[in-house]
């Protein structure tokens, strides 16, 4: 398949209900919120990690369709594995391809790379640590998603019955109860922005089939993502500006103010209910995805 030659700017929304998406481990993983506003955030890894989680379901962890990072994954052996494929692989067991920093080597292992995994074809990737496969800047660049509204991080104790080892039990004379605690947010609409570029498409070789899989895995990542912390995370629209040409006709800020929102209740927000969406004032009727030509 052929690189994608056009550009395209969409706008995600998604919702969480009793759950936590996106905790922070460095604040005993409470839902990540700007300080000062209060507005919930959920970072662009995150929502990157739950793509490749689709895709390695769907694809099967097959070529092209590989994940490079992925749980567990050993970075350095998938370098390997693409100077052994070009041809290469003496230089790896004489060091010289940890030396290297540039020539026709690196840029097939580069390409090789590129070929066989999916999300360095999308996303880009750093593959000079040891052994070296250059660098790929992705085609594909996401925001962090911000809640539309501010959000509450509710703090619940929790008690499982049951310890770890007997010594525990036997400080609780047989009790055996273990307390602990998890936080949810009640409810948070969130919004996204993304941006794919034709040019860096080019270079990775990103086509028309892989970006249907990328707006196939925003539409459905969350369905196969369920867990007592993401019970009920939806996406609730996809909004895509397809411009007809690479460089694109309208500035992405001005396409991304068409997609707006409104409350349809007062009080807090407990459901995707109360909110309408919105797309140059007109409620969005299509649902998760609707592709806007810009002109």
């Amino acid at each position: 398949m052929e690189p994608i030659t056009r550009r395209y700017d969409f706008v995600l929304y998604f919702d969480v209900q009793d759950g936590n998406p996106n905790g922070d481990p460095d604040a005993g993983n409470l839902p990540r919120i700007d300080a000062e506003t209060g507005i919930g955030l959920v970072t662009d890894v995150c929502l990157k990690r739950k793509v490749r989680n689709y895709v390695l379901l769907t694809k099967e962890n097959r070529s092209p369709y590989e994940i490079y990072v992925k749980e567990k994954a050993i970075l350095n052996e998938q370098h390997k594995r693409a100077y052994q494929a070009i041809g290469a692989g003496e230089m790896v067991e004489k060091k010289e391809a940890k030396k290297r920093t540039g020539g026709d080597v690196v840029e097939e292992a580069r390409q090789w790379m590129c070929q066989t995994f999916y999300d360095i074809r999308a996303f880009g990737a750093v593959m000079t640590t040891g052994i070296n496969c250059g660098q790929v800047r992705g085609p594909i660049q996401m925001t962090f998603a911000r809640s539309v509204e501010p959000i509450v991080a509710l703090e619940h104790s929790i008690t499982r019955m049951a310890v770890t080892t007997e010594e525990e039990a036997a400080k609780q004379q047989g009790d055996n109860r273990t307390m602990g605690r998890k936080y949810t947010v009640p409810y948070g609409l969130y919004r996204a922005y993304g941006f794919v570029s034709p040019f860096l498409a080019q270079q990775t070789g990103f086509s028309a089939n892989d970006l249907e899989l990328f707006w196939q895995a925003l539409e459905q990542m969350f369905e196969h993502d369920r867990s007592a912390a993401r019970g009920l995370m939806s996406t609730r629209a996809l909004v895509i500006f397809e411009h007809k040409s690479a460089l694109g006709s309208r500035p992405a800020h001005q396409l991304f103010q068409r997609v707006t929102h409104r409350r349809r209740s007062d009080g807090p927000a407990r459901s995707f209910d109360d909110y309408e969406l919105l797309l140059d004032g007109n409620p969005i009727q299509a649902s998760p995805r609707l592709v806007v030509p810009v002109d």
